[in-house]
C-alpha cells in the first residue's frame, strides 16, 4: 500500500494544533501519502456521530488508510487497533468508532491490537494524545507497506466493541427510529432504511407534525418539514430554508416517528 490515501477524522476541532501534529507525523513518517480530511469538527467524546460520518465517507474515499479518533477512554485500558477490510484499513480506538465503517467497506477481515511500541512515536508517548503518538504513527507505516500483522498481536473480530444497534420499529401506519445523526445544515437523519418510506402518501406525520414526503428538499414550501432518502440511502427529515433538528427539538438517540396519521 506505498503511497496510499491516508484521511483523518476526528473530534479534535480546529483551534487547536492537533490536527496539525498528526498531519507532522505522517508527513515526516509517509511524505508520499495523499492525506484527506474527512472532519475534525465531530462533536467532543459522540464516537456514534464519528462512526456515522466517517462509515458514510469511505466508501467514496481512496482505498487506503483511515484513521479515526473520537477517544474519550485514551489513556484507559481501552484497546488501539488496526482492521483490515476488503476496502481499506481502518485505525483507531476499539471503541464502536471504527465497525460501522468497516461494514461499509466489506467487513473486517482481519483486526490487530496496536502494542508493538516500536510502531508508534518515539521516544515518549502521551497517554491523552494517541492521535498523534499512537494512531498517525501506525497508518504511516501501514500506508508506506508494513504488514498488518506485524503491528500486534491478532484480535477475534467478534470481541471487537461495536455500538448498540439503533432501534428501527414498524408500526401499522408507518415507522419510529432513532435519530443517528443531525448535519451541519439541521438535517436530521434517521437510523430507518430509505425503503420504509416507499408506500407512504404524499402527506405524512414526523414526529406529530404534518410533513410532505418528497425526494429533495425543493418538493417542501418554505419552512415546512420534509421527509425523504439521504445520500446514504437512510430516512432523513429537513426543513426547507430551516433547520429540522430545531424544530423537532432531538438529539442523537431519541425515537421519531412518521406516520401516515
Amino acid at each position: 500500500m506505498t503511497g496510499a490515501c491516508v484521511s483523518l477524522t476526528t473530534d479534535y476541532g480546529l483551534a487547536d494544533g492537533f490536527v496539525a501534529a498528526c498531519h507532522g507525523v505522517l508527513a515526516r513518517l509517509a511524505p508520499a501519502a495523499r492525506v484527506i480530511d474527512v472532519t475534525h469538527l465531530v462533536p467532543p467524546a459522540d464516537v456514534r456521530r464519528g462512526a456515522a460520518v466517517l462509515a458514510q465517507a469511505v466508501p467514496y474515499l481512496p482505498v487506503g488508510v483511515h484513521v479515526a479518533v473520537v477517544d474519550p477512554g485514551v489513556g484507559t485500558e481501552r484497546r488501539g487497533v488496526a482492521l483490515a477490510t476488503p476496502g481499506g484499513l481502518l485505525v483507531g480506538p476499539d471503541n464502536g468508532l471504527l465497525l460501522p465503517a468497516a461494514d461499509a467497506l466489506g467487513g473486517v477481515t482481519d483486526a490487530v491490537e496496536l502494542t508493538d511500541r516500536g510502531w508508534w512515536l518515539a521516544p515518549t508517548i502521551a497517554r491523552t494524545f494517541h492521535g498523534r503518538d499512537v494512531f498517525a504513527p501506525v497508518a504511516a507505516r501501514l500506508a508506506t507497506g508494513a504488514r498488518l500483522v506485524d503491528a500486534g498481536p491478532a484480535v477475534d473480530a467478534g470481541d471487537l466493541v461495536r455500538l448498540p444497534e439503533p432501534v428501527v420499529r414498524a408500526d401499522a401506519d408507518g415507522f419510529a427510529a432513532e435519530v443517528l445523526t443531525v448535519d451541519h445544515f439541521g438535517n436530521v437523519q434517521l437510523a430507518a432504511p430509505g425503503a420504509l418510506l416507499d408506500g407512504l402518501p404524499p402527506r405524512v406525520r414526523v414526529a406529530g407534525r404534518a410533513a410532505v414526503h418528497g425526494r429533495t428538499f425543493g418538493d417542501a414550501a418554505s419552512g415546512e418539514l420534509v421527509v425523504y432518502v439521504d445520500s446514504a440511502g437512510l430516512v432523513a427529515v429537513a426543513v426547507r430554508t430551516g433547520r429540522a433538528v430545531d424544530v423537532l427539538a432531538v438529539t442523537p438517540g431519541d425515537l421519531v416517528t412518521v406516520t401516515t396519521s
